[in-house]
């Protein structure tokens, strides 16, 4: 129950931050400050894989929108059919990262990274397509940024509570003065037998 709490009212908190620093960050960070925070925290929160594999495949997905968006501006048409085919091209070249790493770069996590994109900047590429090149970075920077810092806040967070956790469950140290399990064994008679070395035969008389 705590991790949760703890967890959400970080990004909460970012969230705000990140709206009331729009004035310094710029104006497109407003619009893409919940959708970055919310996108960042599920990629920290998330226990599957190593926090680089994560942000690793969150940028390999964002890398794969912003070429379907290039492509929409290039050679696809601007319309429903165009668009379908950027949506099953993205959706496919996410698909191909995850099973082409086996697995290293989880499809979840570029799945992430594409719908980053496209929540942050779809928007402004359907108000100026031919723009992509000029306004897209923007986009795409904002956004990062945004993820970025619910990641690592999540992604902290959640190290600190596993550390504790562990150590929680790991078994108290012995007391330095306590009996070992050698002791016990002599106290109730199962030590192990001790062996003496053989003794030189002695010489009788009759030998």
């Amino acid at each position: 129950m705590t991790r949760p709490l703890l967890a959400g009212s970080v990004l909460a908190a970012l969230a705000a931050v990140l709206v009331l620093l729009s004035g310094v960050l710029g104006p497109e960070t407003q619009a893409v400050a919940l959708l970055g925070t919310a996108l960042g925290g599920a990629l920290g929160l998330v226990p599957d894989r190593p926090p680089a594999q994560r942000a690793g495949a969150f940028a390999a997905g964002l890398a794969a929108a912003w070429v379907g968006y290039a492509l929409r501006a290039a050679v696809l048409p601007d319309a429903p059919s165009g668009r379908a085919v950027a949506v099953l091209l993205v959706v496919l070249a996410c698909t191909l990262l995850a099973a082409g790493t086996r697995g290293a770069l989880p499809l979840w996590a570029t799945l992430l990274g594409a719908a980053a994109l496209a929540g942050a900047y779809e928007a402004a590429y359907s108000a100026d397509p031919s723009g992509v090149v000029a306004t897209s970075p923007a986009a795409a920077t904002t956004v990062l940024l945004a993820a970025g810092a619910g990641f690592v806040a999540t992604a902290l967070l959640d190290a600190l509570s596993g550390g504790r956790e562990r150590a929680a469950s790991a078994p108290p140290e012995p007391h330095p003065d306590a009996p070992t399990r050698a002791d016990d064994d002599v106290a109730h008679g199962h030590a192990a037998p001790q062996w003496s070395a053989p003794r030189p035969l002695q010489h009788t008389q009759e030998s």
